[in-house]
Protein backbone atom coordinates (compact mmCIF):
# COMPACT_ATOMS: atom_id res chain seq x y z
CA UNK A 1 0.00 0.00 0.00
CA UNK A 2 2.34 2.02 0.49
CA UNK A 3 4.57 2.23 -2.71
CA UNK A 4 1.00 2.73 -3.98
CA UNK A 5 0.34 6.28 -1.76
CA UNK A 6 3.90 7.28 -3.26
CA UNK A 7 3.12 6.74 -6.60
CA UNK A 8 -0.16 8.58 -6.22
CA UNK A 9 1.81 11.63 -4.16
CA UNK A 10 3.93 11.80 -7.27
CA UNK A 11 1.64 11.50 -9.76
CA UNK A 12 1.09 15.09 -11.45
CA UNK A 13 -2.28 15.29 -12.18
CA UNK A 14 -2.32 14.42 -8.12
CA UNK A 15 -0.02 16.87 -7.11
CA UNK A 16 -2.09 19.32 -9.97
CA UNK A 17 -5.39 18.62 -8.26
CA UNK A 18 -4.45 18.44 -4.71
CA UNK A 19 -2.63 21.72 -4.57
CA UNK A 20 -5.18 23.57 -6.27
CA UNK A 21 -7.60 22.07 -3.22
CA UNK A 22 -5.31 23.09 -0.58
CA UNK A 23 -5.12 26.44 -2.03
CA UNK A 24 -8.44 27.02 -2.64
CA UNK A 25 -9.48 25.53 0.82
CA UNK A 26 -6.74 27.98 2.23
CA UNK A 27 -8.69 30.94 0.36
CA UNK A 28 -11.95 29.49 1.55
CA UNK A 29 -10.60 30.33 4.90
CA UNK A 30 -9.36 33.88 4.59
CA UNK A 31 -12.22 34.91 3.27
CA UNK A 32 -14.55 33.25 5.92
CA UNK A 33 -12.03 35.35 8.07
CA UNK A 34 -12.03 38.20 6.18
CA UNK A 35 -16.19 38.37 6.05
CA UNK A 36 -16.84 37.80 10.07
CA UNK A 37 -14.20 40.06 10.95
CA UNK A 38 -14.81 42.90 8.86
CA UNK A 39 -18.25 44.73 8.62
CA UNK A 40 -20.21 44.12 5.22
CA UNK A 41 -19.02 47.15 3.71
CA UNK A 42 -15.24 47.14 4.53
CA UNK A 43 -15.53 43.55 2.87
CA UNK A 44 -17.15 45.52 -0.26
CA UNK A 45 -14.28 47.75 -0.21
CA UNK A 46 -11.69 44.65 0.29
CA UNK A 47 -13.73 42.53 -2.93
CA UNK A 48 -13.38 45.53 -5.27
CA UNK A 49 -9.76 46.60 -4.37
CA UNK A 50 -8.78 42.80 -4.80
CA UNK A 51 -10.77 42.90 -8.38
CA UNK A 52 -9.69 45.98 -9.44
CA UNK A 53 -5.93 44.65 -8.51
CA UNK A 54 -6.15 41.13 -9.88
CA UNK A 55 -7.60 42.65 -13.41
CA UNK A 56 -4.86 44.95 -13.75
CA UNK A 57 -2.10 42.24 -12.84
CA UNK A 58 -4.05 39.66 -15.69
CA UNK A 59 -2.64 42.01 -18.67
CA UNK A 60 1.14 40.96 -17.11
CA UNK A 61 -0.10 37.26 -16.05
CA UNK A 62 -2.42 36.70 -19.39
CA UNK A 63 0.62 38.51 -21.74
CA UNK A 64 2.99 35.45 -20.45
CA UNK A 65 1.19 32.59 -19.00
CA UNK A 66 0.41 30.68 -21.70
CA UNK A 67 2.54 32.03 -24.22
CA UNK A 68 5.81 31.17 -21.29
CA UNK A 69 4.23 27.47 -20.90
CA UNK A 70 3.96 26.96 -25.06
CA UNK A 71 8.10 27.97 -25.33
CA UNK A 72 9.41 26.69 -22.38
CA UNK A 73 7.49 22.98 -21.32
CA UNK A 74 10.05 20.42 -23.54
CA UNK A 75 12.48 23.10 -24.59
CA UNK A 76 16.31 22.24 -24.75
CA UNK A 77 18.14 23.78 -21.46
CA UNK A 78 19.60 26.62 -23.84
CA UNK A 79 16.14 27.51 -25.08
CA UNK A 80 14.48 27.22 -21.50
CA UNK A 81 17.34 30.28 -20.19
CA UNK A 82 16.14 31.88 -23.24
CA UNK A 83 13.00 31.88 -22.81
CA UNK A 84 12.68 32.27 -18.63
CA UNK A 85 15.32 35.39 -19.32
CA UNK A 86 13.27 36.92 -22.01
CA UNK A 87 10.04 36.45 -19.28
CA UNK A 88 11.78 38.43 -16.83
CA UNK A 89 12.48 41.42 -19.21
CA UNK A 90 9.10 41.46 -20.99
CA UNK A 91 7.50 40.67 -17.09
CA UNK A 92 9.94 43.89 -15.61
CA UNK A 93 8.94 46.40 -18.66
CA UNK A 94 4.91 45.42 -17.89
CA UNK A 95 5.35 45.73 -13.91
CA UNK A 96 7.21 49.30 -14.96
CA UNK A 97 4.69 50.35 -16.71
CA UNK A 98 2.02 49.88 -14.21
CA UNK A 99 3.95 51.25 -11.50
CA UNK A 100 4.16 54.27 -13.55
CA UNK A 101 0.57 54.29 -14.53
CA UNK A 102 0.07 54.18 -10.78
CA UNK A 103 2.22 57.01 -9.69
CA UNK A 104 0.47 59.33 -12.51
CA UNK A 105 -2.83 58.08 -11.36
CA UNK A 106 -1.87 59.82 -8.19
CA UNK A 107 -1.73 63.00 -9.26
CA UNK A 108 -5.76 62.93 -9.55
CA UNK A 109 -6.52 61.32 -6.12
CA UNK A 110 -8.73 63.89 -4.89
CA UNK A 111 -11.13 63.48 -7.39
CA UNK A 112 -11.43 59.84 -6.68
CA UNK A 113 -14.30 59.16 -3.68
CA UNK A 114 -14.75 55.71 -3.89
CA UNK A 115 -12.43 53.90 -1.20
CA UNK A 116 -12.18 50.67 -3.29
CA UNK A 117 -10.67 52.81 -6.54
CA UNK A 118 -9.15 54.85 -3.78
CA UNK A 119 -6.30 52.03 -2.12
CA UNK A 120 -5.62 50.61 -6.01
CA UNK A 121 -4.03 53.59 -6.86
CA UNK A 122 -2.18 54.37 -3.72
CA UNK A 123 -0.72 50.65 -3.67
CA UNK A 124 -1.08 49.18 -6.45
CA UNK A 125 2.80 50.08 -7.75
CA UNK A 126 4.44 48.60 -4.53
CA UNK A 127 1.69 45.23 -4.68
CA UNK A 128 2.55 44.53 -8.46
CA UNK A 129 6.63 45.00 -7.61
CA UNK A 130 6.23 42.14 -4.67
CA UNK A 131 4.17 40.09 -7.28
CA UNK A 132 6.36 39.65 -9.93
CA UNK A 133 9.12 37.66 -9.01
CA UNK A 134 6.43 34.87 -7.10
CA UNK A 135 4.42 35.12 -10.64
CA UNK A 136 7.75 34.38 -12.95
CA UNK A 137 8.25 31.64 -10.52
CA UNK A 138 5.21 30.02 -10.97
CA UNK A 139 5.42 30.54 -14.35
CA UNK A 140 8.86 28.07 -14.94
CA UNK A 141 7.07 25.67 -12.07
CA UNK A 142 3.77 24.88 -14.67
CA UNK A 143 5.97 25.24 -17.68
CA UNK A 144 8.31 22.38 -16.00
CA UNK A 145 5.12 20.34 -14.20
CA UNK A 146 6.71 20.62 -10.79
CA UNK A 147 3.97 21.30 -9.21
CA UNK A 148 5.19 20.04 -5.44
CA UNK A 149 7.28 23.32 -5.63
CA UNK A 150 4.02 24.96 -7.19
CA UNK A 151 2.54 23.85 -3.54
CA UNK A 152 5.35 25.41 -1.68
CA UNK A 153 4.97 28.50 -3.18
CA UNK A 154 1.47 28.70 -3.23
CA UNK A 155 1.79 27.80 0.62
CA UNK A 156 3.86 30.30 1.59
CA UNK A 157 1.94 33.28 0.32
CA UNK A 158 -1.57 32.13 0.93
CA UNK A 159 -0.77 30.10 4.07
CA UNK A 160 1.49 33.26 4.93
CA UNK A 161 -1.65 35.74 4.63
CA UNK A 162 -3.63 33.76 6.90
CA UNK A 163 -1.39 33.57 9.46
CA UNK A 164 -0.93 37.78 8.77
CA UNK A 165 -4.66 38.17 9.22
CA UNK A 166 -5.51 36.06 12.35
CA UNK A 167 -2.22 37.65 13.87
CA UNK A 168 -4.65 41.36 13.89
CA UNK A 169 -7.32 39.57 14.94
CA UNK A 170 -5.43 37.83 18.12
CA UNK A 171 -3.76 41.00 19.30
CA UNK A 172 -7.27 43.47 18.13
CA UNK A 173 -5.85 45.41 15.38
CA UNK A 174 -7.71 44.09 12.60
CA UNK A 175 -9.12 46.14 9.96
CA UNK A 176 -9.02 47.03 5.99
CA UNK A 177 -6.06 48.38 6.06
CA UNK A 178 -4.36 45.92 8.08
CA UNK A 179 -5.87 43.18 5.30
CA UNK A 180 -3.92 45.13 2.83
CA UNK A 181 -1.08 45.44 4.44
CA UNK A 182 -1.30 41.66 4.90
CA UNK A 183 -1.72 40.81 1.35
CA UNK A 184 1.28 42.68 0.12
CA UNK A 185 3.74 41.42 2.66
CA UNK A 186 2.44 37.67 1.65
CA UNK A 187 3.49 38.46 -1.89
CA UNK A 188 6.76 40.12 -0.73
CA UNK A 189 7.77 36.88 1.01
CA UNK A 190 6.51 34.66 -1.45
CA UNK A 191 9.03 36.30 -3.93
CA UNK A 192 11.75 36.67 -1.52
CA UNK A 193 11.01 32.93 -0.74
CA UNK A 194 11.56 31.81 -4.62
CA UNK A 195 13.87 34.40 -5.43
CA UNK A 196 16.22 32.24 -2.77
CA UNK A 197 15.38 28.79 -3.77
CA UNK A 198 16.24 29.58 -7.24
CA UNK A 199 12.87 28.60 -8.92
CA UNK A 200 12.35 31.71 -10.56
CA UNK A 201 15.83 31.50 -12.29
CA UNK A 202 16.37 35.39 -11.88
CA UNK A 203 20.19 34.93 -13.78
CA UNK A 204 18.20 33.85 -16.84
CA UNK A 205 17.77 37.68 -17.62
CA UNK A 206 20.98 37.94 -19.04
CA UNK A 207 20.02 34.94 -21.55
CA UNK A 208 17.13 37.05 -22.74
CA UNK A 209 17.48 37.10 -26.68
CA UNK A 210 15.39 39.37 -29.58
CA UNK A 211 13.96 36.23 -30.54
CA UNK A 212 13.02 34.83 -27.03
CA UNK A 213 11.11 38.47 -26.54
CA UNK A 214 9.45 38.03 -29.88
CA UNK A 215 8.27 35.04 -29.51
CA UNK A 216 6.33 35.62 -25.91
CA UNK A 217 5.09 38.98 -27.49
CA UNK A 218 3.32 37.90 -30.87
CA UNK A 219 1.67 34.91 -29.03
CA UNK A 220 1.16 36.96 -25.64
CA UNK A 221 -0.20 40.14 -27.31
CA UNK A 222 -3.33 38.02 -28.30
CA UNK A 223 -3.43 35.88 -25.75
CA UNK A 224 -3.86 38.95 -23.34
CA UNK A 225 -6.54 40.05 -24.51
CA UNK A 226 -8.45 36.74 -24.10
CA UNK A 227 -7.06 36.60 -20.10
CA UNK A 228 -7.68 40.05 -19.49
CA UNK A 229 -11.04 40.09 -21.25
CA UNK A 230 -12.09 37.40 -19.65
CA UNK A 231 -11.17 38.86 -16.21
CA UNK A 232 -13.05 42.32 -17.11
CA UNK A 233 -16.24 39.28 -16.36
CA UNK A 234 -15.43 39.73 -12.68
CA UNK A 235 -14.49 43.69 -12.75
CA UNK A 236 -17.26 44.75 -14.74
CA UNK A 237 -19.98 42.35 -12.68
CA UNK A 238 -18.60 44.39 -9.18
CA UNK A 239 -18.34 48.00 -11.38
CA UNK A 240 -21.81 48.00 -11.84
CA UNK A 241 -23.27 45.99 -8.69
CA UNK A 242 -21.16 48.50 -7.02
CA UNK A 243 -22.50 51.96 -8.49
CA UNK A 244 -26.13 50.57 -8.93
CA UNK A 245 -26.52 48.43 -5.71
CA UNK A 246 -24.01 49.19 -3.36
CA UNK A 247 -21.05 47.79 -1.38
CA UNK A 248 -23.38 44.94 0.40
CA UNK A 249 -24.99 43.87 -2.47
CA UNK A 250 -21.39 43.59 -3.83
CA UNK A 251 -20.55 41.72 -0.77
CA UNK A 252 -23.17 39.33 -0.75
CA UNK A 253 -22.45 38.50 -4.64
CA UNK A 254 -18.90 37.83 -4.30
CA UNK A 255 -20.37 35.31 -1.43
CA UNK A 256 -22.36 33.63 -3.14
CA UNK A 257 -19.98 33.54 -6.41
CA UNK A 258 -16.98 32.79 -4.61
CA UNK A 259 -17.96 29.50 -3.23
CA UNK A 260 -17.72 27.89 -6.82
CA UNK A 261 -13.93 27.62 -6.50
CA UNK A 262 -14.92 23.91 -5.91
CA UNK A 263 -15.38 24.10 -10.00
CA UNK A 264 -12.76 26.30 -10.72
CA UNK A 265 -10.66 23.69 -8.35
CA UNK A 266 -11.29 20.93 -10.85
CA UNK A 267 -11.11 22.85 -14.39
CA UNK A 268 -7.58 24.74 -12.93
CA UNK A 269 -6.24 21.35 -12.04
CA UNK A 270 -6.92 19.40 -15.39
CA UNK A 271 -6.40 22.91 -17.23
CA UNK A 272 -2.90 22.83 -16.15
CA UNK A 273 -2.11 19.23 -16.79
CA UNK A 274 -3.67 19.00 -20.04
CA UNK A 275 -2.24 21.84 -22.19
CA UNK A 276 1.12 20.01 -22.58
CA UNK A 277 -0.65 16.68 -23.90
CA UNK A 278 -2.77 19.10 -26.19
CA UNK A 279 0.70 20.45 -27.06
CA UNK A 280 2.20 17.74 -28.11
CA UNK A 281 -0.62 16.52 -29.90
CA UNK A 282 -0.70 19.80 -31.98
CA UNK A 283 3.00 19.40 -32.75
CA UNK A 284 2.35 15.69 -33.75
CA UNK A 285 0.12 17.55 -36.39
CA UNK A 286 -2.62 15.38 -34.86
CA UNK A 287 -5.91 17.18 -35.34
CA UNK A 288 -7.97 13.98 -33.97
CA UNK A 289 -5.70 13.88 -31.12
CA UNK A 290 -6.02 16.99 -30.08
CA UNK A 291 -10.15 16.70 -29.90
CA UNK A 292 -10.02 13.69 -28.47
CA UNK A 293 -7.92 15.00 -25.58
CA UNK A 294 -10.57 18.27 -25.38
CA UNK A 295 -13.63 15.63 -25.13
CA UNK A 296 -11.81 13.28 -22.63
CA UNK A 297 -11.02 16.56 -20.39
CA UNK A 298 -14.32 18.34 -20.96
CA UNK A 299 -16.45 15.37 -20.76
CA UNK A 300 -15.07 13.69 -17.23
CA UNK A 301 -14.86 16.99 -15.17
CA UNK A 302 -18.77 17.62 -16.11
CA UNK A 303 -19.38 14.14 -15.21
CA UNK A 304 -17.60 14.96 -11.59
CA UNK A 305 -19.21 18.14 -11.62
CA UNK A 306 -22.99 16.81 -11.93
CA UNK A 307 -22.87 15.57 -8.15
CA UNK A 308 -21.08 18.23 -6.83
CA UNK A 309 -23.78 20.98 -8.30
CA UNK A 310 -26.44 18.36 -6.67
CA UNK A 311 -25.14 18.57 -3.25
CA UNK A 312 -24.17 21.95 -3.82
CA UNK A 313 -27.83 22.61 -4.43
CA UNK A 314 -28.98 20.78 -1.27
CA UNK A 315 -26.77 22.36 1.33
CA UNK A 316 -25.83 25.97 -0.18
CA UNK A 317 -27.04 27.53 3.18
CA UNK A 318 -24.49 26.04 5.24
CA UNK A 319 -21.30 27.27 3.45
CA UNK A 320 -22.87 30.70 3.46
CA UNK A 321 -23.24 30.51 6.71
CA UNK A 322 -20.03 28.70 7.96
CA UNK A 323 -18.05 31.21 5.91
CA UNK A 324 -19.75 34.44 5.63
CA UNK A 325 -21.64 34.41 9.01
CA UNK A 326 -24.98 35.01 10.90
CA UNK A 327 -24.70 38.61 9.26
CA UNK A 328 -25.39 36.80 5.53
CA UNK A 329 -27.71 34.44 6.48
CA UNK A 330 -30.51 34.62 4.87
CA UNK A 331 -29.15 36.77 2.24
CA UNK A 332 -29.40 36.36 -1.04
CA UNK A 333 -26.26 35.04 -0.96
CA UNK A 334 -27.29 30.81 -1.37
CA UNK A 335 -29.63 31.49 -4.45
CA UNK A 336 -27.12 32.78 -5.97
CA UNK A 337 -24.73 30.19 -5.30
CA UNK A 338 -27.50 27.90 -6.24
CA UNK A 339 -27.63 29.72 -9.57
CA UNK A 340 -23.84 29.60 -10.44
CA UNK A 341 -23.96 25.65 -9.34
CA UNK A 342 -26.73 25.62 -12.19
CA UNK A 343 -24.78 26.69 -15.34
CA UNK A 344 -21.42 25.71 -13.96
CA UNK A 345 -21.92 22.64 -15.53
CA UNK A 346 -21.15 24.34 -19.12
CA UNK A 347 -18.46 26.11 -18.03
CA UNK A 348 -15.62 23.20 -18.64
CA UNK A 349 -16.76 23.29 -22.40
CA UNK A 350 -16.24 26.94 -22.14
CA UNK A 351 -12.82 27.20 -20.60
CA UNK A 352 -11.53 23.90 -22.51
CA UNK A 353 -13.07 25.19 -26.28
CA UNK A 354 -10.69 28.07 -25.28
CA UNK A 355 -7.86 26.32 -24.11
CA UNK A 356 -7.85 24.38 -27.74
CA UNK A 357 -8.00 27.22 -29.40
CA UNK A 358 -4.88 28.86 -28.13
CA UNK A 359 -2.57 25.86 -28.19
CA UNK A 360 -4.05 25.44 -32.11
CA UNK A 361 -2.64 28.92 -32.59
CA UNK A 362 -5.46 30.77 -32.68
CA UNK A 363 -5.57 33.21 -30.01
CA UNK A 364 -7.42 35.78 -31.90
CA UNK A 365 -10.81 33.52 -32.19
CA UNK A 366 -10.82 33.04 -28.33
CA UNK A 367 -9.97 37.27 -28.27
CA UNK A 368 -12.70 37.79 -30.31
CA UNK A 369 -14.89 35.25 -28.59
CA UNK A 370 -14.23 36.81 -24.87
CA UNK A 371 -15.02 40.39 -26.41
CA UNK A 372 -18.16 39.52 -27.56
CA UNK A 373 -19.11 37.25 -23.91
CA UNK A 374 -17.98 40.83 -22.32
CA UNK A 375 -20.46 42.65 -24.52
CA UNK A 376 -23.51 40.30 -23.37
CA UNK A 377 -22.50 40.77 -19.77
CA UNK A 378 -22.03 44.24 -19.28
CA UNK A 379 -25.33 44.91 -21.31
CA UNK A 380 -27.25 42.05 -19.16
CA UNK A 381 -25.89 42.83 -16.41
CA UNK A 382 -27.15 46.18 -16.49
CA UNK A 383 -30.86 44.93 -17.84
CA UNK A 384 -30.39 42.28 -15.67
CA UNK A 385 -30.37 44.93 -12.44
CA UNK A 386 -32.81 47.24 -13.89
CA UNK A 387 -35.48 44.59 -14.50
CA UNK A 388 -35.05 42.96 -11.46
CA UNK A 389 -34.23 45.55 -9.15
CA UNK A 390 -31.38 43.30 -7.42
CA UNK A 391 -28.35 41.11 -8.09
CA UNK A 392 -30.75 38.41 -9.57
CA UNK A 393 -29.94 40.28 -12.61
CA UNK A 394 -26.14 40.21 -12.56
CA UNK A 395 -26.43 36.15 -12.06
CA UNK A 396 -28.68 35.61 -15.26
CA UNK A 397 -26.30 37.78 -17.30
CA UNK A 398 -23.70 34.77 -16.79
CA UNK A 399 -26.06 32.37 -17.46
CA UNK A 400 -26.32 34.01 -21.16
CA UNK A 401 -22.62 35.23 -21.74
CA UNK A 402 -21.59 31.29 -20.94
CA UNK A 403 -23.82 29.53 -23.01
CA UNK A 404 -22.83 32.75 -26.05
CA UNK A 405 -18.91 31.58 -25.36
CA UNK A 406 -19.89 27.83 -25.36
CA UNK A 407 -21.63 28.29 -28.81
CA UNK A 408 -18.93 30.51 -30.48
CA UNK A 409 -16.12 27.93 -28.96
CA UNK A 410 -17.93 24.75 -30.29
CA UNK A 411 -18.07 26.70 -33.86
CA UNK A 412 -14.79 27.38 -33.97
CA UNK A 413 -12.87 24.09 -33.25
CA UNK A 414 -15.80 22.41 -35.21
CA UNK A 415 -13.77 24.31 -38.61
CA UNK A 416 -10.80 22.62 -37.34
CA UNK A 417 -11.97 19.06 -36.38
CA UNK A 418 -15.39 17.80 -36.93
CA UNK A 419 -16.90 16.62 -33.73
CA UNK A 420 -20.12 16.39 -32.18
CA UNK A 421 -20.96 18.52 -29.40
CA UNK A 422 -23.12 15.95 -27.54
CA UNK A 423 -20.37 13.06 -28.19
CA UNK A 424 -18.12 15.27 -26.10
CA UNK A 425 -20.43 14.27 -22.58
CA UNK A 426 -21.00 10.78 -23.87
CA UNK A 427 -17.09 10.42 -24.49
CA UNK A 428 -16.24 11.97 -21.40
CA UNK A 429 -19.22 9.39 -19.46
CA UNK A 430 -17.22 6.23 -21.15
CA UNK A 431 -14.05 7.56 -20.29
CA UNK A 432 -14.97 8.26 -16.39
CA UNK A 433 -16.50 4.90 -16.18
CA UNK A 434 -13.27 3.28 -17.42
CA UNK A 435 -11.33 5.15 -15.20
CA UNK A 436 -13.11 3.99 -12.60
CA UNK A 437 -12.95 0.35 -12.82
CA UNK A 438 -9.46 0.60 -13.66
CA UNK A 439 -9.02 2.29 -10.46
CA UNK A 440 -10.83 -0.27 -8.15
CA UNK A 441 -9.17 -3.25 -10.27
CA UNK A 442 -5.58 -1.75 -9.28
CA UNK A 443 -6.96 -1.25 -5.67
CA UNK A 444 -8.56 -4.60 -5.33
CA UNK A 445 -5.13 -6.14 -6.71
CA UNK A 446 -2.44 -4.20 -4.54
CA UNK A 447 -5.23 -4.66 -1.32
CA UNK A 448 -3.19 -7.33 1.18
CA UNK A 449 -5.95 -9.84 1.19
CA UNK A 450 -5.04 -10.20 -2.44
Amino acid sequence: MSSKIITLIKNKHFLSLSGNVIMSGMGMVIMAVIYRSLPVNDAGVWVLFQTTLLLVDNFRSGFLTTAFIKFYAGATPERAAEIAGSAWFIGSCITGLLCMISIVALSFINSIHDEGYLLFFRWSGVAFICMLPMFIATCILQGEQRFDRLLYVRMVNQGGFLVYILTLIIIGKMSLMGVLFSYILCYFVASVYVLVMGWARITTIKNRSRKGILDLYHFGKFSVGTTFSSNLFGFSDAFIINHMLGKAALAVYNLGQSLMQVVEILMRSFAATAMPSLSAAFQQDSPAEVIKITKKYLGMITVVLIPIAICGWALADLPIYIIGGGKYVGSQAANIFRCFLTFSLLYPADRFFGLTLDVINRPIVNFYKVLIMLAFNVVFDVVGILVFGNIYGAVLSSAIWTIVGVIIGYWALNKYFKFSFWGVYTYGYSETKLLAIDTWQKFRAKSPEN
